[in-house]
């Protein structure tokens, strides 16, 4: 949720980063990584970043430290859509510019940003991919270009590389009708393009890999294939200065508001709440910017005049303002009909502060028996828990906050770790 200040790596990772570049077994050469960030500089001008921005963010400051011997990035250029290497010291200070843009705990001048935007944009102009001298692996963790598979197709020829990629979910195909009108045949290009040339996939949960396997012509078989979680280490839930918060017992959601996302529920609850406690109603905060196809949620937010004062559209928020309105939430809800993986309810969880989110696959598999769980349809059974939540002495959360200590958060070591024997096994068979 909130993000670690980056940091290049220094001589305390001199270390690992000799242990990650250790020759294998056979005495073949460690393989080469080339990280796509094509996602990260299309969104450049974007002060808020997605969680897919976050994890290609991420993937970027860890694999730096980790193995910053054999590691090189590449992008297809906004400017241009043409494609080619970046030059690592331009890279390092970008990423350092884009975490200071997303903590964003001063404000800026607009003007000033974009012109900063522009200069890294200059700086990140794409170079001529160099001849190969051993294993290369290209590895894309955003759905940026998957689309086009001949462009892919022509970018691994380039680079003479094997092919991983992340898969977020597969929901616009399994649940067209939560997708952006095309959403579902765009998705279906880009599983066309990962099932052609993927030579490893990893999963941010076993449920997507379980929805894409059925769907890959090719299958499974023959490809490297990792489920890794989502990290949601502690020390990034950091809140810096003071933050205005509802001064009433609320609720907050976290997410985009799409149909998928079930915000109506929500907003029919608190509508049945005011009636009921009037004045002393629970607040709920919505945090995420508007989607699409919304156009009945649009109409409670913006028409509702008894939700006023009651539901709070915060849109999209720096990451401290966003951890203080988590961090004295009496609950985070999340009544989403489906789930790639659900990282704010780790993220939630790994806080210290209750969830109560849909009960299916992807919450289960990364929630465990910390939330409390109930159906998205069921709506008197979410305004019997958002009702039992707002008392100050609430024993259902009181149990939750006891369960939250018996459960362990994923981390982005683990998570890399396993990113890493991916990478590494990958290598020998490159070379075998």
């Amino acid at each position: 949720m909130a993000l670690k200040p980056f940091k290049a790596p220094g001589a305390r990772l001199a270390l690992r980063a000799k242990r990650e570049s250790r020759r294998f077994a056979g005495g073949s050469r460690p393989a080469e990584i080339v990280l796509d960030i094509s996602r990260l500089l299309s969104r450049s001008f974007h002060a808020a970043p997605t969680g897919i921005d976050r994890v290609e963010f991420t993937y970027a400051r860890e694999l730096l430290e980790r193995m910053p011997d054999r590691l090189a990035f590449a992008a297809v250029h906004p400017a241009g859509g043409y494609y080619g290497r970046l030059k690592d010291a331009a890279v390092r200070q970008f990423l350092a510019f884009t975490a200071a843009r997303w903590r964003n705990t001063e404000q800026v001048d607009e003007r000033e940003s974009k012109a900063a935007v522009i200069r890294h944009l200059i700086a990140l102009r794409p170079r001529p991919v160099p001849v190969a001298h051993g294993p290369r692996i290209y590895l894309q963790v955003s759905p940026h270009h998957l689309d086009d598979a001949d462009q892919v197709g022509a970018i691994l020829r380039a680079e003479g590389a094997r092919f991983v990629t992340l898969v977020h979910d597969v929901i616009p195909l399994t649940h067209p009708e939560f997708a952006r009108p095309q959403g579902a045949e765009e998705h279906l290009k880009r599983v066309r393009t990962i099932d052609r040339y993927a030579d490893g996939i990893i999963g941010n949960s076993q449920a997507t890999i379980d929805a894409l396997a059925p769907r890959l012509t090719r299958g499974l078989e023959g490809r490297v294939i990792r489920v890794a979680h989502f990290g949601a280490d502690a020390p990034d839930m950091v809140v810096e200065g003071s933050h205005e918060v509802p001064d009433r017992p609320y609720f907050v959601y976290i997410s985009t508001i799409e149909p998928r996302k079930n915000h109506l529920l929500l907003l029919n609850i608190w509508r049945r709440l005011v009636e009921r406690w009037g004045d002393k109603a629970p607040v709920l905060v919505l945090i995420g910017r508007r989607g699409w196809e919304n156009e009945n949620v649009v109409d409670m937010l913006e028409r509702a005049e008894i939700l006023r004062g009651h539901v709070i559209e915060a849109g999209s928020v720096p990451d401290n303002e966003m951890n203080a309105l988590v961090a004295g939430a009496r609950a985070m809800l999340m009544p989403s009909f489906e789930e790639g993986y659900g990282m704010p309810v780790i993220e939630t969880l790994s806080a210290g502060v209750p969830v109560i989110c849909s009960d299916i696959v992807a919450h289960r598999e990364v929630g465990g028996e910390a939330p409390d769980y109930l159906d998205p349809l069921d709506g008197l059974g979410w305004l019997r828990a958002i009702e039992a939540y707002s008392k100050a002495d609430a024993p259902e959360r009181a149990a939750q906050i006891a369960r939250i200590a018996a459960w362990r958060a994923p981390t982005w070591g683990d998570y890399f770790d396993i990113v890493a024997g991916m990478l590494d096994e990958m290598t020998v068979r490159a070379s075998a």
